[in-house]
């Protein structure tokens, strides 16, 4: 009896391994420690490959999490001391934790934060899980399977005297990722043949060969009421709009603007569509799609005004702002009072989203909400 037993784990053992393999040659991904030097941003692609934004490194890395088998429906999360828990899995000082961006592997329902350790020349990057009973475990880089792809035309990785100090544009190298129909879309900046600094949207295509200069982008800013090209994108969403693949994207003061990924081409300039200008002195953080009630919202969390439920009613129909803007315009959006210091959110399921929130004084909660 044992011995069948030991072969039918054997077996199983084999299968796994095997699975694995098949998983790693499908996405040409290697066996190795991959080369990170930051990890900001976060986004899940098949089967349980997370999509790692380096923006000290300029590149991004594809690493196989082996996260394949679990379910996301009916997850209830709810852990407070997030950098105590994430500190204790890494074994560092909580105080030595910064939480950069975090992912829900749709297939599974376990978030992943992307994590600096340290600060300045000590800092270096993490990966971290949280599974559904709110277990912290860090994410071991040695030995997995993963692929690389270098971005060309970064900003230059040094600090550059401006009106409000010293700022390193490589940090604004990736701003967000996401992975649509085989390609991993990355807005953030690039220099120009120039040299000069400005926004861009790049679709790479997956398995990884080799990343071009992207697509230059401008939009009409209409709080400050002209045409720019040198702010990056701080966050975006895929949304299909009337069936056309498209990309709905948040500007720091704050327009959201929409971008047809058909009009994107690698060193040409794409002029976006602003839908909306949702108030001034304010940064966009995180924002998700989703379906409630036969319509479709954007869930927008934000640095000074709050989590806005943002609707896409007419928004193809929108033929955007052109004229300067006091106040808001735009696609209308309601605040959501019950969802206070929102820092970062992904969605879960189709009703429920997690959400990690700070306090004032630095304090981190990691909980699934009710979509609103």
């Amino acid at each position: 009896m044992k011995k069948h037993l030991l072969t039918t784990f054997a077996l199983l053992a084999v299968l796994a391994l095997s699975s694995i393999a098949n998983a790693a040659n499908l996405w040409q991904l290697k066996t190795g420690t991959p080369d990170l030097k930051s990890a900001g941003t976060l986004t899940f692609g098949p089967d349980g490959i997370i999509f790692v934004g380096d923006q000290k490194g300029a590149a991004v890395f594809a690493i196989d999490t082996a996260d394949e088998k679990g379910k996301a429906a009916g997850v209830s999360l709810n852990v407070a001391g997030v950098a105590g828990q994430v500190a204790k899995a890494l074994n560092v000082s909580a105080k030595d934790v910064t939480v950069n961006d975090l992912a829900v592997n749709p297939a599974t329902g376990r978030t992943f934060l992307a994590v600096t350790k340290g600060s300045g020349s000590d800092a270096s990057p993490a990966l971290v899980k949280v599974d559904t009973t709110g277990t912290f475990s860090e994410v071991s880089l040695n030995d997995i399977g993963f692929s690389k792809v270098a971005l060309p035309n970064a900003p230059a990785d040094k600090a550059i005297p401006s009106r409000r100090g010293p700022r390193n544009s490589r940090n604004d190298a990736i701003t967000d990722l996401a992975y649509v129909d085989g390609r991993v879309i990355v807005s953030g900046l690039a220099a120009s043949n120039e040299g000069r600094m400005g926004s861009t949207i790049r679709e790479i295509d997956f398995p990884f060969v080799e990343a071009d200069q992207g697509s230059r982008i401008e939009i009409f800013h209409g709080a400050h009421g002209r045409s720019e090209d040198h702010s990056a994108i701080r966050t975006f969403v895929p949304f299909n709009i009337n069936g056309e693949p498209t990309l709905l994207a948040g500007y720091v003061c704050t327009p959201l603007v929409k971008f047809p990924l058909s009009s994107l081409k690698a060193g040409k300039k794409t002029v976006g569509t602003t839908v909306a200008e949702l108030g001034n002195r304010n940064r966009p953080l995180d924002m998700i799609v989703y379906a409630k009630d036969g319509k479709d919202f954007l869930l927008l969390a934000n640095s000074a005004r709050g989590v806005m439920k943002i609707s896409t009613e007419d928004i193809a129909t929108n033929e955007g702002l052109s004229n300067k803007v006091s106040g808001t315009a735009g696609q209308t959006y309601d605040t959501i009072a019950s969802l206070q210091g929102v820092v970062q959110l992904d969605k879960l399921n189709p009703t429920t989203a997690i959400v990690l929130i700070q306090t004032e004084s630095g304090a981190m909660q990691l909980k699934s909400v009710e979509l609103p």
